[in-house]
């Protein structure tokens, strides 16, 4: 039997226990509404991890290569803007 592999926002959906503050879940709760709660931090938390994948990317491009050219950087920008207008599919969590 094979394991499937799922990249971030992929996959069945599974229950897990989360304890936040009460007034984190309450700003959530007024912002988004009960029913809207889960889709919400699963959004978040799949910002957050694709921010992790970009900032370690990101470190470990600039220990082998050195930093980033502003000139590097702009580009960057460009690429990250056309991949965002077409979608946003994300590598996997390594």
């Amino acid at each position: 039997m094979s394991e499937t592999t799922y990249s971030i926002g992929e996959g069945p959906a599974t229950r897990v226990s989360l304890s936040l503050p009460e007034g984190t879940a309450e700003a959530i709760r007024a912002r988004v509404g009960k029913r809207e709660f889960s889709a919400f931090i699963t959004a978040a938390v799949e910002r957050e991890l694709r921010g992790q994948i970009l900032d370690e990317y990101l470190a470990d491009y600039e220990r082998r290569k050195g930093p980033l050219s502003v000139e590097a950087q702009e580009q960057a920008r460009q690429v990250f803007d056309e991949v965002f207008a077409e979608g946003d599919q994300w590598p996997a969590a390594s």
